[in-house]
């Protein structure tokens, strides 16, 4: 009877010390996942998978990258605020997530209140382009010709609710113009469209139009970060020819984990990411896919940058007249 109980006894114990073992793991302590909101073989994901390495060096944990593709985002968005907030589940956030949410208010995620950001870690303008042989060479020359022909010109896009789309309903609202849009399936048709002269203008995310301008079919009229690019010398932001913030459109990548974490996980994902940032080849790898790296102050100026940019998109939609239909 008492060999019995002492039995029972030790194996409460080993019990015992092993959750508190588990409760008290430090973090990471095995493998990361990041969910990658974007096919395979796409800009994020070619990112993502040469930057995993880097950062898994400072995690001390090897960075598992998946591949959730549908909804413009929202289905992994919805996956991983459904996860555990134990930091081995990490979202690749963007700003789509905020459009979609704004567009889609019925959504069943948050992307403020249910992810707790903790860095960015890239971001991208787009470039308003027309073909080379276009007789537009500057911005003054397209906006001139689409307010003498309200509603004959158009412009290209991947999608509605697309970087593209959105940058060129802003554009043509911000000059009190009129022009068809017409989405295409993904942003690859956009070059093709345009050098058909199937289209007249789109705005390309600069990782597929900075090759296409200097291989020649593409010509760049202006960018919308909010300074020039020095690898298009000679291009204009357009915030500085129409005077509006709302031209200012670039797009970002940043870390999100599902709400509730623990503070000590969110640091230790925000020290090991931004060491990895600042890896010297880092930069050069995410120029190459047409971004550039960006990092927060901490993870608290990272959720106001989220909330900031959230009704910034809120007042590019509203301003474009653009909705989910």
């Amino acid at each position: 009877m008492h060999r019995r109980t002492f039995c029972l006894g030790a194996l409460g114990a080993g019990l015992a010390s092993g959750s508190f073992a588990r409760a008290a793991e430090t973090y990471p302590a095995r493998p990361v996942r990041v969910v990658v909101p974007y096919a395979a073989g796409g800009g994020p994901d070619i990112m993502m998978r040469q930057f995993g390495p880097t950062l898994g060096e400072r995690m001390g944990q090897p960075i598992v990258v998946e591949n959730k593709v549908g909804a413009g985002g929202v289905l992994a968005a919805q996956s991983v605020a459904q996860a555990a907030p134990d930091g081995y589940t990490v979202l690749l956030g963007s700003n789509s997530h905020l459009i979609q949410k704004i567009l889609q208010p019925a959504l069943a995620f948050d992307p403020v209140r249910d992810f707790v950001p903790v860095t960015l870690i890239a971001a991208s303008p787009t470039v308003l382009v027309v073909s080379a042989k276009s007789p537009y060479r500057s911005v003054q020359d397209l906006a001139d010709a689409l307010r003498a022909h309200p509603g004959k010109m158009n412009y290209a896009s991947g999608g509605v609710g697309s970087g593209a789309h959105l940058g060129g309903a802003t554009f043509v609202s911000l000059l009190k113009a009129d022009a068809v849009h017409v989405p295409f399936k993904g942003s690859v048709e956009i070059p093709v469209s345009l050098v058909r002269g199937d289209t007249d203008f789109a705005f390309a995310i600069a990782g597929t139009a900075i090759p296409q301008v200097r291989g020649g079919p593409l010509r760049a009229l202006a960018v919308t970060s909010a300074a020039p690019l020095a690898e298009l010398p000679g291009v204009p932001p357009l915030h500085d020819v129409l005077h509006s913030d709302l031209a200012i459109q670039e797009f970002w990548f940043a870390f999100w984990l599902p709400r509730n974490p623990s503070p000590d996980v969110v640091g230790t994902l925000y020290r090991a990411t931004t060491a990895a940032l600042r890896d010297p080849a880092v930069g050069p790898m995410f120029e190459a896919a047409g971004n550039r790296v960006v990092r927060s102050d901490d993870p608290q100026a990272a959720a106001e940058f989220v909330r900031s940019e959230y009704r910034k998109w809120a007042d590019i939609i509203k301003l474009a007249g653009v909705t989910a239909g």
